[in-house]
């Protein structure tokens, strides 16, 4: 899949309301707080796809291709598939996802903060901004955020994450996959009764946030020396098997040691009751991700953070600090 924003009559497949996200500058910016019709048209996705038979060109026919299925754009002339998936797929439209998201988090609840589209509109994704913040220690707060995330090719499931962003520094905290805090749904036939399930369960997002904030306490409370720093970023990066690879040990040393300094330097880690914890480390680490990538755009840096390899090193990175309070808590 292309990891560019859809681009569309020159036009990035984009909305965002403010200006403290990292990869802003792109799509239409809103001044006022959008509501999910709002945010839809103006990021350019009130379009809906739909799943047409696959044919095969003969020598003298075109003949269907049994149980195979190309999703495509209904608004377009000669629409390119998003993607190829089997009879059991079931689309779920955009204008419908955005419904779907209103409900779980309440009519006027939330801040319809930024949405838009990936490649040829293959990823469609919207972040909702919750009311309240999450505590940590003194400043440092960080506000919360639903991701809601759909996909049209067939690749991944629907998927709503926990997606905190640190105010000081704007970091993207990614949560741990396997703690219950991503709901995904697949795109099967009991796509719809599936969502009505789910919504049960997604009420309780508060409690949720709660638990997140004192596992961000927990790590606030650790204090780590150099030591122990080094023992954390060598298992948030761990050494390729390869120990010939000497492009990825580079990239591990890198990682290691930029990460390293972000602990002592990165924004909001020299704060009082924050400076010299885990808390700073696991920071330091989110602080790398999301800005010391070399990639080449905002939004190629925008798919790595949420879906791609960003968002699996920071899950590591939680998952590791997590654990290692529970080793340094005594």
């Amino acid at each position: 899949m292309a990891h560019e924003l859809l681009i569309e009559n020159g036009k990035a497949a984009m909305m965002y309301v403010g200006d403290k996200v990292p990869w802003h500058g792109l799509g239409q910016k809103l001044d006022n707080p959008a509501t999910s019709a709002e945010a839809l048209k103006a990021a350019r996705l009130d379009w809906e796809v739909a799943k047409v038979p696959l044919y095969m060109k003969g020598k003298k026919q075109y003949r269907p291709v049994k149980a195979k299925y190309a999703v495509v754009r209904t608004d377009l002339a000669k629409p390119e598939p998003l993607g190829i998936v089997g009879e059991n797929y079931q689309p779920l439209q955009n204008r419908e996802a955005f419904a779907w998201f209103d409900e779980i988090v309440g009519h006027g609840a939330a801040i319809y903060h930024t949405a838009g589209a990936l490649g040829d509109g293959e990823r469609v994704w919207v972040l909702a901004k919750l009311p309240g913040d999450i505590c940590v220690k003194g400043d440092d707060v960080s506000h919360k955020f639903l991701l809601l995330s759909n996909s049209h090719d067939g690749e991944s499931s629907v998927q709503v994450k926990f997606t905190p962003i640190r105010v000081v520094c704007q970091n993207t905290l990614t949560m741990v996959l396997s703690s219950g805090r991503t709901v995904k749904i697949s795109h099967t036939r009991s796509l719809k009764e599936r969502m009505e399930a789910a919504k049960v369960n997604l009420g309780i997002i508060n409690e949720q946030f709660q638990k997140i904030g004192i596992d961000f306490q927990r790590l606030a409370e650790i204090q780590i020396n150099k030591a122990r720093l080094g023992e954390y970023l060598a298992t948030v990066f761990p050494m390729p098997s390869d120990d010939k690879d000497a492009a990825a040990i580079n990239r591990v040393k890198t990682a290691r040691q930029k990460s390293g300094q972000l602990f002592e330097t990165g924004r909001g880690n020299a704060a009082a009751n924050i400076e010299g914890t885990l808390w700073a480390a696991y920071n330091g680490v989110a602080e790398f991700v999301d800005y010391g990538s070399t990639r080449r755009d905002a939004s190629q840096r925008l798919e790595s953070i949420w879906f791609g390899g960003g968002y699996l090193t920071k899950a590591r990175a939680f998952s590791v600090a997590g654990k290692k309070a529970v080793e340094w808590k005594n």
